[in-house]
């Protein structure tokens, strides 16, 4: 009974013992099977991480060099920006597009309205002025700034054709010969054809063009038309040699200089000096918009003259007359023969439009001291 008992104890002790390398095994072989998923999540989660930081180096790496140019061109824009405002007009607040002036304190004023200031002066009999500093300007106070001109020739400006920036040094050129998107007109415009489109279009235009196999009749109209015109602008030429064919003609280098009138309201005119041609006395008068009460308001400025003659002629006389530049002025004139016959009781003329192609041109001689011209004149004998 005792070694039963013995026996027993020693089963229960075997038992206990293969329970617990039984239970070991599982618990190892559990942590095994929980460590294994661990293990692969972390290995999984770092390779995620590595990929997403190589990602973000790329993305960065990528978005540097375009976020450096658009910061450059954000400073470029700026720095642009600020030039135009510190190197514009002080009038019209423009960048010049010629000849750049400046007061005695240095106020920038391109040469248009440096011109307009001094015609408005001259109009209001007062003493031109810088808009800002009201410092006294005229032609031989201001001075040039070669500096600001050269600067602003650099700076860009869009082509008004097909909007792209270009140095406004090179910018004509590139709108008259270069831009792909200028206006041109069709080769066969001789022959009626009234296309005009950019200049890209104009060969496949052309390829479609039915001008060229229109009828004689149908181009003959045309021709005639165009022939009309170039009549038109013969016919000064055949005056101008008519008038060279003359027994008398003559040529005097003369200046008109400002006075006013003795009115309420003082007005602004022109005279010449007494000057001798044709065996005569002569004097010529200009005023300006036709002695309009406020030619200081309007924009739009002509200049008309008269030819007076002085000396009382013993018989009629038909003259022809014509202002040019001259050898001392730089007025813009276009050609044209004025006439009148002169009498003992009618010795002044009607008054003629001196022909200067815009207003521009009519600011720049009011903002000159004296208008030097050359006047030709031939005469007729009844």
């Amino acid at each position: 009974m005792r070694n039963y008992f013995v026996f027993r104890r020693g089963d229960l002790r075997r038992t206990r013992l293969c329970e617990q390398l039984i239970t070991g095994k599982q618990t190892s072989r559990a942590a095994d099977t929980m460590t294994e998923p661990v293990a692969a999540s972390s290995s999984a989660t770092a390779v995620a991480e590595k990929r997403l930081e190589e990602t973000k180096e790329d993305d960065v790496a990528s978005k540097k060099p375009r976020l450096e140019a658009c910061g450059r061109d954000d400073n470029e824009n700026k720095l642009e920006a600020r030039l135009g405002g510190i190197l514009c007009c002080a009038v019209c607040l423009d960048l010049p597009r010629s000849a750049v002036y400046q007061c005695s304190n240095g106020h920038l004023m391109c040469a248009g309205c440096f011109t307009h200031l001094l015609a408005d002066a001259r109009i209001r009999d007062e003493t031109a002025t810088c808009p800002n500093c009201r410092v006294e300007i005229s032609r031989s106070l201001a001075t040039r700034n070669l500096a600001v001109e050269k600067a602003v020739s650099e700076l860009p400006a869009e082509c008004q054709f097909c909007g792209q920036k270009y140095p406004r040094n090179s910018l004509d050129r590139h709108e008259v010969d270069l831009c792909e998107e200028r206006p041109v007109h069709c080769q066969y415009s001789l022959l009626g054809c009234g296309w005009r489109g950019p200049h890209h279009e104009v060969n496949s235009h052309e390829q479609q063009c039915q001008h060229p196999n229109h009828s004689g009749a149908q181009v003959f109209s045309h021709l005639q038309r165009q022939a009309e015109n170039v009549e038109e602008a013969s016919k000064i030429f055949t005056q101008i040699m008519s008038v060279l064919s003359f027994e008398k003609i003559t040529f005097n280098d003369l200046q008109l200089k400002p006075y006013r009138t003795d009115e309420f309201i003082h007005k602004l005119f022109y005279e010449t000096s007494r000057f001798s041609a044709l065996s005569y006395q002569w004097v010529i008068k200009a005023r300006l918009n036709d002695n309009q009460k406020d030619p200081h308001l309007t924009c739009n400025r002509f200049i008309t003259y008269q030819l007076i003659v002085k000396s009382k002629p013993s018989s009629p006389m038909v003259v022809h007359f014509m202002i040019l530049r001259g050898p001392f002025g730089d007025m813009r004139v276009n050609p044209h023969i004025c006439q009148f016959e002169f009498t003992e009781s009618n010795t002044e003329s009607p008054f003629f439009a001196l022909p200067l192609p815009d207003s521009a041109e009519c600011n720049k001689l009011l903002a000159a001291r004296i208008i030097d011209f050359r006047l030709m004149m031939g005469m007729v004998t009844k």
